[in-house]
């Protein structure tokens, strides 16, 4: 299993060890001085380009450097947004979640060096705008198996944007919608003023927990898109079961009231991925580990982990270990048993 790019390593590689040394040094943050990377998905015609216009019109919005991928042989919406930005990167045609994901990677890091040698502007975080055909998961793999790119970005927030005309009839029809809305760590609805989305916020309710927040003509608070936190699988939703629906998709939280035991964690997370690693699709969350101050930020995708880090300090009082888990065709019995034994081991 491939978690760290090179050298290759196994979750119980990456897992392994015990106190704060195996974390480094104790960060204030997640992502500690690296430049921050939001990325803005969502099926064809949600209003995605929209959104980031009216982010970049935004004083928050300045010094934000665009990463466009489409499908199609004429770059539109890397022309909208090229005239909104000083940085601005359009990926050849394709999919930036499969045969892109190197010229993703390439265009990261040239950007990267442009802005130390002085070539663009110094920009202050970047914008990822997915095709609409795009599943999100391989993606977020790039993030965390390519550990020179995590050494100078940090992927932020994955944004999924639905419209709602057209959401519900994309959700039931198309995989990609429901990848796109599972896997998201904000949601935000457009078009709202011209259809009553009460219908499509109950069904993506169905795919997941995160919050949701309205645009209206692309316009949203920006700090919804930007500001720096945890999100979801940090707060532990009011109605916390699981989400099953007749497409296999779940999201559910486990949370424990003790410091885990590392090595048991590890061990776990390891046979975990090993037997289901395909339909895992992300964890992510916080945990309490024995023998370590602060909490330790954990985030793996299906086979893929980021390396794990240790804050300095926990987000609020609550000190218990909380993980969000959304799998494919695994309910969240079986995960809780597995993990049941980290509980034990930890008493």
């Amino acid at each position: 299993m491939d978690l760290t790019g090179s050298p290759r390593a196994t979750v119980a590689e990456l897992f392994a060890g015990t106190g704060a040394g195996r974390f480094g040094r104790a960060q204030r943050r997640p992502r500690g001085t690296r430049l921050p990377v939001s990325i803005v998905t969502g099926f064809l015609g949600a209003g995605k380009t929209t959104l980031i216009r009216a982010l970049l019109d935004s004083p928050e919005g300045a010094n934000t450097a665009i990463v466009v991928n489409e499908f199609g042989e004429v770059g539109i919406d890397n022309a909208l947004l090229r005239a909104s930005s000083d940085a601005t990167v359009l990926l050849g045609n394709g999919c930036v979640c499969c045969l892109a994901r190197s010229d993703l990677q390439e265009s990261l890091r040239t950007l990267f060096a442009d802005r130390a040698r002085g070539a663009v502007p110094s920009f202050e975080r970047v914008v990822i705008e997915t095709s609409g055909l795009a599943d999100p998961g391989p993606l977020l793999q790039t993030f965390a198996s390519d550990r020179a790119l995590g050494e100078e970005f940090h992927l932020q927030a994955l944004v999924t944007v639905i419209d709602a005309p057209n959401g519900a009839r994309n959700l039931a029809s198309a995989p990609e919608a429901r990848e796109q809305v599972a896997l998201a760590d904000r949601i935000v609805l457009t078009k709202s003023a011209l259809a009553d989305p009460g219908e499509l916020i109950a069904l993506v309710r169905t795919l997941t927990a995160a919050p949701v927040e309205r645009a209206e003509n692309g316009v949203i608070d920006p700090a919804f898109l930007l500001d720096e936190r945890l999100d979801l699988p940090v707060r532990i939703p009011e109605h916390d079961h699981a989400h099953a629906h007749s497409h296999g998709i779940e999201s559910f939280a486990l949370t424990f009231g003790k410091p885990l035991d590392w090595p048991a964690f590890e061990q776990a997370m390891a046979v975990l991925t090993t037997l289901r690693g395909p339909d895992l699709l992300r964890v992510k969350g916080i945990v309490a580990v024995e023998g370590v101050r602060g909490p330790v930020v954990v985030h793996a995708v299906q086979h893929t982990a980021h390396q794990p880090i240790e804050l300095q300090t926990w987000p609020d009082a609550d000190r218990t270990s909380r993980l969000v888990f959304i799998t494919r065709g695994i309910g969240r019995v079986e995960v809780e048993n597995l993990l049941a034994a980290v509980a034990a081991l930890s008493t």
